[in-house]
């Protein structure tokens, strides 16, 4: 297997290489030779084909088994039709494999996920065929898992606590958002259907519709459904499959899916059943979580908003579950105050916080130690470590200064109609440094780019405001004996924030590889921070 899988890898290398698919393998699919009437991959003609027909008798296995249906499509592009990005190929796919097969349920996975665990579909089934609740389950959803974290997690793509904790949680309120992955799903749900008290599946007798056509005949015939105009004026992307106009096509169309009365369950086997591949360079992180941050805004602020489309259709607390992932990118306006004002206040000398004398301090330090101590706690017993969970903290940071400011403004530029829905594909292809890079836990910054001008920049900034108050206390103390008591809790926080940003300063000012910070980022951060302590004093 490992070998057939190396020799398939090359095979698309070399292809991709080409940019044409090879002879040899055009005459094995005839599908692949229409290729070559393609001027661009934006603008082309249904290709499809059937590859395996497990109608055929002679669709077996080397041992004799026979083998399920096997279909490529590729659906109509032209550029004056809106492919709906992500949402557009599953809808197409929908319909396509309601001809050919119409299985009951439907699974979704993600182009760099896989399969890890074959009791996966078992276990699902088992859900949607519960005698008493399994009439009630739209979807089934895995948690997304990755094949290539490291022990303490640099990037904190796994989001730990939320997989392991707060989705579980959502399963007694409702169930579940639907995360765009590793999901099955009940194929009439997402295809619009209302749930209805009585409603009742016979698995023993569904009637699974198959075509009696032959496959070249089929293979003409499913075309129409994914050409660019089968959906116009109909209620695909409205009421029927994903949802259309949103960066997170998947969630309203889980939320949606919900409204309809249907439920749905989360499954988290001890072995995991999917896995892919998370992102390894801080960069393809953050544009990630600006159009998740995006998108999740965009619901909040439409008339979807799960506390409006959700009145008496979903329970109060599962309306409110959507609502921290809503919030992310509005969360962005707290983080950069308590990043960006304590420090700036210190080197004017304005208090913020009661002082550390004061009996007032202790609800702000209850506050503080209380969720600090807590968060490390849900951290751990989700079976992170103390290093990840300091690095969780940074990422939330990080993501919350750049990725969220970004995806806040980028949401108000559209709802005011400056800016038009994109969908950004977070590239998941390295070169073989960064991948040694990230197995040592180095974050890799190695690109001019405005997020790290920011991040840069605060990092500088809560280093000038440390300094000035560490300079002052050494050298003043005399002149300012409560100076220590008054700014204690600022103080505090800025070497916080400057503990968090070392591996910043460290790309900044002393790391000579790839990964280092460019120097244009360097002088920029250097000069801003300057410029903002200049203007806070004086």
């Amino acid at each position: 297997m490992q070998k057939a899988y190396e020799e398939m890898k090359m095979r698309i290398e070399a292809t991709t290489k080409l940019n044409r698919i090879p002879q040899h393998i055009q005459k094995q699919h005839k599908g692949f030779r229409e290729w070559d009437f393609v001027s661009s991959k934006r603008d082309h003609q249904t290709i499809l084909q059937i590859i395996i027909d497990g109608r055929d008798s002679n669709a077996v296995d080397i041992e004799g088994n026979p083998l399920p249906t096997l279909v490529y499509l590729a659906r109509e592009k032209r550029p004056q039709h809106h492919h709906n990005f992500k949402a557009g190929a599953m809808n197409a796919l929908i319909r396509v494999s309601s001809k050919i097969s119409n299985g009951p349920i439907i699974l979704n996975v993600d182009c760099d996920m896989y399969s890890n665990n074959s009791e996966s579909i078992k276990s699902s089934l088992c859900l949607f065929m519960d005698e008493e609740k399994g009439d009630e389950v739209a979807y089934v959803q895995f948690p997304q898992n990755f094949d290539n974290l490291t022990k303490n997690e640099p990037y904190a793509a796994s989001l730990r606590v939320i997989q392991k904790l707060e989705l579980v949680g959502l399963d007694a309120n409702g169930g579940p958002c639907y995360i765009g992955t590793g999901c099955f799903h009940r194929r009439e749900a997402l295809c619009g259907k209302k749930y209805e008290k009585n409603y009742k599946v016979d698995w023993m007798k569904l009637n699974q519709t198959r075509a009696e056509e032959s496959a070249s005949l089929l293979e003409e015939t499913c075309k129409v459904l994914a050409s660019c105009t089968f959906e116009h004026n109909t209620q695909w992307g409205k009421e029927m499959g994903l949802r259309y106009g949103f960066a997170v096509e998947d969630i309203i169309t889980g939320l949606s899916i919900q409204c309809r009365g249907w439920k749905s369950m989360y499954l988290n086997p001890e072995r995991v059943g999917f896995l892919g591949v998370a992102p390894i360079t801080l960069m393809q992180l953050l544009v990630q979580h600006t159009r998740w941050g995006e998108g999740h805004l965009q619901i909040f602020l439409s008339k979807y908003s799960p506390l409006l489309y959700g009145y008496k259709k979903i329970p109060l607390k599962l309306r409110l579950g959507y609502c921290p992932f809503n919030l992310w990118a509005a969360n962005c306006l707290a983080t950069l105050y308590y990043v960006v004002v304590p420090c700036l206040c210190l080197l004017k000398g304005i208090s913020l916080f009661p002082k550390i004398s004061s009996p007032w301090v202790l609800p702000f330090a209850y506050v503080v130690f209380a969720h600090r101590a807590y968060s490390l706690g849900e951290f751990l017993w989700c079976g992170g470590t103390f290093r990840g969970w300091w690095n969780d903290q940074r990422i939330w940071m990080f993501k919350r200064t750049t990725s969220y400011f970004f995806a806040l403004f980028e949401t108000i530029l559209k709802l005011l109609g400056y800016s038009q829905l994109g969908f950004i594909v977070t590239a998941k292809v390295v070169d073989e440094d960064v991948s040694k890079r990230y197995e040592r836990e180095q974050i890799e910054f190695g690109a001019a780019s405005p997020m790290f001008d920011i991040i840069a920049t605060l990092a500088m900034l809560n280093l000038f405001g440390s300094f000035a108050a560490i300079k002052k206390i050494i050298f003043d103390f005399d002149a300012n004996q409560d100076f220590t008591d008054q700014f204690g809790l600022q103080i505090l926080l800025c070497l916080v924030l400057v503990t968090i940003n070392l591996p910043v300063y460290q790309a900044l000012f002393y790391r000579k590889d790839n990964g280092k910070m460019p120097t244009s980022v360097t002088y920029k951060s250097i000069i801003f921070a300057l410029l903002a302590c200049t203007l806070a004093m004086y």
